[in-house]
Formats: C-alpha cells, structure tokens, sequence
C-alpha cells in the first residue's frame, strides 16, 4: 500500500470578487424554491436569464441542477444553478447536500474551477462554510486500484466573500475533511492490503510533535492479560497490532477514543454467509474513524487531551482459532464465554476499554465501532445506535450529531439486560442471542466500563452506503469523524 493520506484535489480560497468580475469557468448560484428574483443585483441580462427557465427547467427544489451559459456582460462562462428547497425549510445539512451535489455535478461536466454566490446562503443566517464543506465532500473518489483512471478534476473553488471568519471555518472543514479521506481511504482499502500492521502503519504516520503512537504486539498483549482480545487473533497468520495513540494538546485528563479494528471479519468459526463478506473489509471503520479524529484535532491544534486506541486483528477460522464455547480473561480479570465467535467486535473492545482504564484513568471513553447487524436491522442506514451510562456525554453527542448531520438514536441499556449475557460457567458470555442483541452488545461493553463516564456508538449501519448520496459517495462513509472532532470543539467552548 502506497501512503495514507491522499487528501483531496480541490483548492477553495475566500476572494472579495464581484459575481459578473469573476473569471471562471462557471459561477455557482444556490436559488431557493420558487425565488426567481434573487439575483436582480447581478445585472439584467442574469436577471432574464433566470427568469425565463424558471419554472419550466428549473424550480429551486432541493439539489435540483441545471447548467446554462453565461451572458456575455460577465467574465463566467457557464453558469449552475442549483436548488436549496423551501427557504423555510433551510438548513446547514441542506446546504451541505446542495454543495454536494454541484461540486459532483461539475466535475463530471468536466468544469475545472468554479465560482460560488454566497449572498443567498448568508441571507438565510447559514454558513456558506457548510457548502464547500458539502463539495468537498462529494468529491471523494478511491481510484488508486483501477488501471485506467481518467478522473475528472474539479481543481478550485473560490468562494466570494471579504469575510475573514468565513475564511477560518473553511481552513477548519479543510483540516476535518481530509481526516474524513484519510480515514475513507483506510476503510475501502481491501484487507490484503489493511492488515493489523497496514493499519499500525497508517497510524504511525500521523506521529508528530503532539501524537505519540505505540504499537503493541501479541506478546505484549499477553503480558497486559488482554486474552479476551487475543482470543479473536488465534484463527488468523497475521500478527495482531494493540494501537494506543496519544494526542496531548491540554495537561486535563484525556478522552479514551476507542475504535473496533477488526481488519477483515469473516466470523471466525461461526462463519458468516458469504454473500456480502467483500464488505467485511469496512468491519474497521471505527478504528479508522478515530485515526481520522486524531489527525484533525493535531491539525486543528485543539487544546484537548486524547487517546486513541485501536485493537487490531483479523477474524478468521483456523485450526488454531477460538471455538464456540471456550472462555478468556481479560485485563480486568473478568472471565468471558465465548458463544459465537461473530460477536468478536465486543471481545477486543472490552480488553481495549479495560486497558484504557488501567493505564490513562481517563475522564470518559467513547468507542466506536461496527459492531452488530441488529444496528441496520433497528435503524436502517440512517443513525448511529448509541448508549451510555452518562448522561452529560449521551446529551453533548447528540448536539453534535444535529450539528453535523452524523444523526444518533440512544438506545437504553436496562439493568434487566445484563441477566441475558448472565453466564453458567464463566463471569459473563459474549451473547445473548438474537433478542435484544443490539442492547445486550453494548451492555457487556458497559460491564467493562463500569463507572468511567462511557458512551457506545455503533454505526454497522451507518459506516458503508451502498449508492451514491449527496456528499457521501458509495462505500465507507467516514462517519465518526465530524461528529466527534464537533463535540470536541463544542466542549472547549
């Protein structure tokens, strides 16, 4: 695997350049619903120009594009319009969408640099920060394994604006976005080249001045008592990588980020069916998505204390693999039956929740992590299953989700539940069967996590797309990485 961070190909610069001055190849204008006037200050030929393909080619409705040429009186030599829905209805996320969707739409128009209006989205009290956040986005592509790769470039975007603080929220997306590709660029890279040391090495290459990164490996995990998470390594070749990071921008107690990172999950001896196992590469993403937090909070030098920890391993069967039945301790000294190797995401989990505890004492913990299929069957694709035992920290999360659009819904986790995963022969079982499996998954995690001010977000759901949306193209979704770098930020404020 040839480097980690890719980054994007798209330049956006702030200019206080007039709409008809702009020499361009086409000059964006985000239009409302039914608001045919809203461009009069540009000049009358624009003015006519709109109004005479309104309505019969172009309404407003949200993500709506078309592309016509430009009057002759302005230097642009097409111009896009592209629609916001209802103005009553407008919101950041809708604005994120239209973004989206006109940086996608341009580039496969084959336009290389754009313009955009931002008069309209100021005018609704929204930030014109969230559309080059949204094209950005949209533009995501992962080419690096097809042969012939003729992929069209939208280079720049100049967004006009003389404002400076607009020019400071769009370098912060620019830093937020590119952990956003990074961690994309992890999770769609097929596991014979993201094994546990690909993956230690995608971490080692974010240490700097302000990140340290230790990579633990089986012998050092058994020394630790970690036998619940080695428990999961034993079906595969590949060695296992205990991946702590740390991020010391504040001397405060840190945040523990903990991401699942399993690097190909086949289920072990409680094999899964093989139709759709390709995806199983993604079962990762929550490790993924906290290298992708730590990038952007060194990036953006947030004053916070983090530790990043990613427990690493295949899960594969074998003859030497964990079976049905068999029991583990782990770094707590709890012991675990283990009734389907499958539900292997919550094993490294809790040995990695058990060493955070033991050696940072952290202020809180949040993992993340693609963990159970009872996720997609209870929320679809749309929201992050989430649970705690904190109530500040559940509240804090959801903001964050409305801020960014990564939504969540809190699941409970009722004292009733731990009587499902309530073992026979050992402290605990990593199952309770099919009832309640996307509850009693996070409440043996919460057995772990005890007191520490703890939060679980699962995002099986959420973490892969399957077409095309309109700033998330089809495959991992990167999702985590906004909404954690957003509740960050919202804490320090």
């Amino acid at each position: 695997m040839q480097g980690f961070v890719l980054g994007f190909n798209m330049n956006i610069s702030v200019n206080n350049i007039k709409e008809t001055n702009c020499r361009c190849d086409v000059l964006i204008l985000p239009i409302t619903e039914g608001d045919s006037d809203l461009y009069k200050n540009l000049g009358a030929s624009i003015r006519k120009l709109i109004k005479k393909i309104f309505s019969k080619e172009f309404s407003g409705k949200q993500n709506e594009v078309l592309i016509i040429p430009a009057p002759s009186d302005i230097r642009a030599g097409r111009i896009l319009l592209i629609g916001l829905g209802k103005k009553a209805e407008a919101s950041a996320e809708r604005i994120r969408q239209a973004g989206g969707k006109a940086a996608a739409y341009l580039r496969d128009m084959g336009m290389k640099n754009a313009a955009l209006s931002t008069a309209v989205i100021s005018s609704l009290k929204l930030s014109p920060a969230d559309f080059a956040e949204g094209a950005l986005l949209g533009l995501y592509t992962f080419k690096k394994y097809q042969t012939k790769n003729n992929d069209k470039k939208l280079r720049s975007l100049i967004v006009l604006s003389h404002s400076r603080e607009l020019k400071k929220n769009i370098d912060r997306i620019k830093a937020i976005t590119s952990a956003v590709y990074f961690s994309k660029d992890l999770i769609n890279t097929p596991s014979n080249d993201m094994t546990p040391a690909h993956l230690a090495k995608a971490a080692l290459s974010l240490k700097n001045k302000r990140i340290s990164v230790k990579v633990f490996g089986r012998r050092d995990a058994e020394r630790l008592g970690m036998n619940v998470y080695l428990s999961v390594t034993k079906g595969s070749h590949e060695q296992p990588k205990f991946i702590v990071l740390e991020y010391k921008g504040a001397k405060s107690k840190p945040l523990a980020l903990i991401g699942k990172s399993i690097t190909f999950d086949s289920g072990g001896i409680s094999l899964k069916p093989s139709d759709g196992m390709e995806k199983m590469k993604y079962d990762m993403a929550g490790g993924a998505a906290v290298l992708g937090v730590l990038k952007a909070a060194s990036e953006l030098k947030l004053p916070v204390n983090l530790v990043g920890i990613l427990p690493a391993t295949e899960n594969l069967p074998g003859g030497s693999a964990t079976k049905p039945g068999d029991i583990a301790k782990a770094i707590t000294g709890k012991t675990v039956e283990i009734i389907n190797t499958d539900a292997e995401g919550r094993l490294i989990l809790a040995d990695a929740i058990g060493y955070a505890i033991k050696h940072f004492k952290p202020k809180a913990i949040i993992d993340i992590a693609t963990l159970t299929g009872a996720c997609s069957v209870a929320l679809g694709n749309e929201a992050i299953a989430m649970m705690g035992n904190d109530r500040k920290l559940l509240d804090d999360i959801k903001k964050s989700a409305k801020n960014t659009y990564e939504r969540v819904w809190e699941m409970p986790l009722f004292d009733e539940y731990k009587e499902y995963i309530k073992s026979d022969i050992a402290d605990i079982k990593n199952t309770g069967g099919k009832n309640g499996s996307l509850v009693t998954a996070a409440y043996f995690l919460y057995e772990f996590a005890e007191k520490t001010p703890w939060v679980h977000l699962d995002i099986a759901g959420t973490a892969w797309v399957e077409k095309d949306k309109p700033y998330i193209p089809k495959g991992a979704s990167g999702i985590g990485v906004r909404l954690i770098i957003d509740y960050l930020r919202s804490a320090l404020r």
